[in-house]
Parts: C-alpha cells; sequence; structure tokens
C-alpha cells in the first residue's frame, strides 16, 4: 500500500496549483491521473511538423492574476516558464469587413469605441471604472474568496455598511441582468455590442442569459487590462514546471491510472483504489473531477441527497475547436487585426443570440461565433520561420445533434457526432472565415477538428464537450457551484470529513485561474 498525506484525483490546473501549494508547504502529496499525460485541459502537441498547437486551453489571463501565481511564480519561473504578452488584447470583426482592434489599454479602448461610435467609449469607461473602481472589491472578493470563509463573512459585513441594504441589492440586480438588456440601454453601436457579446460565451452563458452582462463586462474589461497571455513555447511548458516544482518539493505523479473508487470508513476517506492497487491517504482526498463522476463512480455510497444532486448537475453546450497551420500569417481585410491574440468573428449581438438558442436545441448553428486565436501573433516559436497557427474555437455546438440550421447537414439517428459531420462544419468554418481572410485556403498545410464528443474523450471532465464542466447559471454558480443545499461550509465539502472537490465544477467555476486548487491548499495547511 502506497500512503501519502494528500492524494489529488486528476492533474488539471487546479490540481496542479493544489499539490505545488501543498508540496511547498511540506505535505506529501500524490496525483494521480488517468490519462498518459498530465495537464487536464493543458495539452499541447506537434499537429503538424514544426508547428506546435495548444489543442485545447491556450490563454492565461486569470492564472497571470491570480494569488496561486503570486505564491509560485519564482519556482515555475525557475524551471523555465515564461509567458509572453503582446500590445494588443482582443477585436471583432464582422463578416463585411466591420472590425474593432483594442490594446492592452482600457482609455485605448474607450477612444477606438468612441472613435466607432461617439458615446460609446464614455461608457465602456465608466463601465471600466466601476469594475475596477466602487465595485471591485465586492466583484473580486464574490470569485476571488471561498464562498463560507470568515473573509467572505467580513467582506460582505463592509460592503453592506458602505452600501446599505438596497445597496446590495442593486449590486445583486445587476449581477444578474442579461447582457442584451444592459448593452441596448448602455451600447450605441451594433460593433460595439458584437465585440462584447461574445465574452458572454466564456462561460457558458448566451448574451440572453441571467448573469450575462456581469460576466460579458467583467471579463472583456478584465482582458483588455490585462492581456491575453501564452506560455512560450505551448502551453505543455507550464504543465512541466509545475512537475518540477511539485517533485522538487517530494510529490509524487502517476499517470495512465484510473481512480476508480475513494476508500472511505467511519466517515472518513482512507485513501483510494487505483489501477488496481490501494493508495493511502493519511489527511485528505482531493477530487478534480465533475459532481457526476465524484458521486456516481468514486462515491457511489454517498448520502442520496448529495447523489441526486450530483446527477442533476447542468453540463451546457459543446464546444468545436479547429487548428489550423498556415504557410504565412492569414491576410485579414483589416491588416490591423494580424496583431490580435483573439478576435471574435460574428455579425452582431443578435446572431450569437441566434447560435447559441440554435446549439440549445440541437442544431449545427448557421452562423456560429467564431474565436479565432492567433498564438503565433503573440509567440513566434510556434510554427517554422514565416509560419502561423490559428486555434479557433466554436462555443455554440450542440453536444447531441437534431439537425443543421442550414439544412445542409445530414446528422446521424442517434444523434451523435461523426467524422463526417466534424469535417462538414469544420468546412463551413473554414468557408466563413474566407471572408474576413481572403485567400486563405491556400496558406493552409493543416488542419485538424476536435467535435464536442472528441473533447470529451481527451478529457472526461468535459461532458458532452462543455469546455467549462458545467454552465455557470446562477443556480450553478458563486455560493451553489456546483450546486446549493449541501455543499457543506466550506464549499468544496462532500459528505465525507476528508473528501474534497476542486476543479472548474466548484467555486469560482472554469478559467485556469488555479482558484478553487489553490483556496482548497489554504484549507489543508
Amino acid at each position: 500500500m502506497q500512503e501519502t498525506d494528500v492524494i489529488i484525483v486528476g492533474s488539471g490546473m487546479n490540481s496542479l496549483v493544489c499539490a505545488a501549494v501543498l508540496a511547498r508547504r511540506g505535505k506529501r502529496v500524490t496525483v494521480i491521473e488517468r490519462n498518459a499525460e498530465l495537464g487536464g485541459c493543458i495539452r499541447s502537441e506537434e499537429l503538424f511538423p514544426g508547428y506546435t498547437h495548444d489543442v485545447l486551453s491556450s490563454w492565461y489571463p486569470l492564472f497571470v492574476g491570480s494569488p496561486a501565481y503570486a505564491e509560485l511564480k519564482d519556482d515555475l519561473h525557475a524551471e523555465g516558464l515564461e509567458f509572453l504578452h503582446a500590445a494588443y488584447t482582443t477585436g471583432v470583426v464582422t463578416p463585411d469587413g466591420r472590425s474593432l482592434a483594442f490594446r492592452r489599454d482600457l482609455d485605448d479602448a474607450a477612444k477606438r469605441l468612441d472613435a466607432a461610435c461617439a458615446g460609446d467609449g464614455a461608457a465602456f469607461a465608466a463601465m471600466a471604472q466601476r469594475l475596477f473602481g466602487e465595485d471591485a472589491a465586492l466583484t473580486f472578493g464574490l470569485l476571488g474568496e471561498r464562498p463560507y470563509g470568515w473573509k467572505m463573512v467580513r467582506l460582505l459585513w463592509s460592503e453592506w455598511r458602505r452600501r446599505g441594504t438596497d445597496g446590495l441589492a442593486s449590486f445583486a440586480g445587476g449581477a444578474l441582468e442579461n447582457f442584451r438588456r444592459w448593452s441596448e440601454r448602455t451600447l450605441r453601436s451594433d460593433l460595439a455590442r458584437a465585440a462584447i457579446a461574445p465574452w458572454t460565451l466564456h462561460t457558458g452563458l448566451g448574451p440572453d442569459d441571467a448573469c450575462s452582462a456581469l460576466i460579458g463586462k467583467l471579463t472583456f474589461a478584465a482582458v483588455i487590462a490585462g492581456g491575453m497571455p501564452v506560455v512560450k513555447g505551448g502551453s505543455a511548458n507550464i504543465v512541466r514546471a509545475f512537475r518540477a516544482v511539485i517533485e522538487r518539493h517530494g510529490g509524487v505523479f502517476v499517470t495512465d491510472t484510473e481512480v476508480e473508487r475513494v476508500h472511505v470508513e467511519n466517515g472518513r476517506a482512507t485513501g483510494v483504489l487505483a489501477g488496481g492497487k490501494a493508495w493511502r491517504a493519511k489527511e485528505a482526498v482531493v477530487c478534480n473531477v465533475t459532481p457526476r463522476q465524484l458521486y456516481g463512480r468514486l462515491l457511489p455510497d454517498a448520502p442520496v441527497a448529495w447523489r441526486e444532486r450530483g446527477s442533476a448537475y447542468h453540463f451546457g453546450r459543446g464546444d468545436m475547436q479547429i487548428h489550423f497551420a498556415l504557410a504565412s500569417p492569414p491576410d485579414w481585410c483589416d491588416a490591423e487585426l494580424a496583431h490580435v491574440p483573439l478576435v471574435h468573428l460574428t455579425e452582431s449581438m443578435e446572431t450569437v443570440c441566434a447560435s447559441v438558442t440554435e446549439a440549445n436545441n440541437g442544431l449545427i448553428p448557421a452562423r456560429p461565433t467564431i474565436a479565432i486565436g492567433q498564438p503565433t501573433a503573440v509567440d513566434p516559436s510556434r510554427a517554422p520561420a514565416g509560419g502561423a497557427i490559428l486555434w479557433l474555437q466554436m462555443q455554440e455546438m450542440p453536444s447531441r445533434l437534431r439537425g443543421d440550421a442550414l439544412g445542409e447537414i445530414d446528422v446521424p439517428g442517434d444523434g451523435g457526432w461523426t467524422v463526417r459531420v466534424r469535417e462538414q462544419v469544420a468546412d463551413r468554418v473554414q468557408r466563413r472565415l474566407e471572408a474576413v481572410m481572403p485567400g486563405l485556403s491556400g496558406k493552409v498545410v493543416g488542419r485538424r477538428a476536435y467535435s464536442p464528443a472528441d473533447l470529451e474523450a481527451l478529457n472526461c471532465n468535459l461532458v458532452g464537450g462543455d469546455p467549462y464542466s458545467g454552465v455557470c447559471s446562477p443556480d450553478q454558480f458563486f455560493w451553489l457551484r456546483p450546486f446549493g443545499g449541501v455543499n457543506g461550509r466550506r464549499g468544496y465539502d462532500t459528505p465525507y470529513r476528508n473528501v474534497y472537490q476542486i476543479g472548474a465544477s466548484t467555486h469560482p467555476g472554469p478559467g485556469l485561474s488555479g482558484a478553487s486548487g489553490w483556496m482548497m491548499a489554504n484549507i489543508l495547511s
């Protein structure tokens, strides 16, 4: 029997952060990963000779701004980790060639929005001032602190004294508002709405969903203020750096080994069964899995209330990713977009709303929003000299197929994604790109597409291809993530005293910040 202080199930960002912090503080840590490679959604591959692609996640604004990074950065950089930033951050382009490109500068963004439509820059500046000024302590405290910790109690007490009951109620109302309502009231330009609306998709919401105004505004403004950093040489290098730090402090990694069950005796975990072997945990078992996995497989004898809530946990739409290796950078309709790390392609906010509705109804969208990542605009080392990479993400795809909004693609009767359907959708996306990147097809060295089913096969936490391990709707966000009623006093509790859940399915949700792993490490050390 192998013995350690803490066993961590899964090796995604939150697991790596938790293990690194605990190991540095003197705990014996063992990380057990079912796949051959560590990293969860952090995965780099040479899909085509000389081109290094981040197959899943690629951007690290939340981690670079996190308390976990502040604690670990010296150790990580000593192991060779390097983040690269560009002068630009994000942008939007429409198929008819209208565009906006934003630098890493809030004042410059306001000027560009005002130039596009007088008044929208001032509205953006006021929004950013409130987000990073008056509301900063409350917003970032809600997202950055343990929901049931004393710091949260002190924060809410302080904000109540400052704002009063009516002020807190007003904040809550604004936090629940949907993006469409806020943007129609606040912004004058369709292009400005189109620039911000796609950011609501990055937590599984849509512009008509509750909480999407706060998420859209906050994510868009934070990206412009902080940038879109990438890992030099590919995201796999952050995993290598974490592994080196953890092993240097005595941590152990076990790969190609699936945890089959958590052993529980007298209301307390003694360890896990993994790969047919018993692993003993003296202090805790920390599971970076979805609620369905936790209460359906690892803790099958949990109380009924927990199992029911675990099985009812809701996953969002599927995601599709397409990776292009190009012989040379794309020729954009607006040359400035060549410098932007992440550009969204959409006709309008209304088109984003329509695509979300189509995907929610099981239809392949007619005009999906395309997040066009350009890693080589930030890190040219990922491609041969003169070459380029496109990292595409479509977050409005159905997990199960019922049809095609355009009636062009025949879907299987069982609703599953097939190679044929995947490639037909990729062809549609490539044609859509040609509108803003004329001549793109002539530059393609290689293309690799991943359907929602492919993504789930790569990482079992991406149920149905949901890249966020559960939609961040109000019933599954803040104190209620992963679910309400039985979470326990710390938000990461299970019905057993020393078994905990972390990861994107827990507070504060997805985003590669490592926040739940960092907070869990603070609980255990």
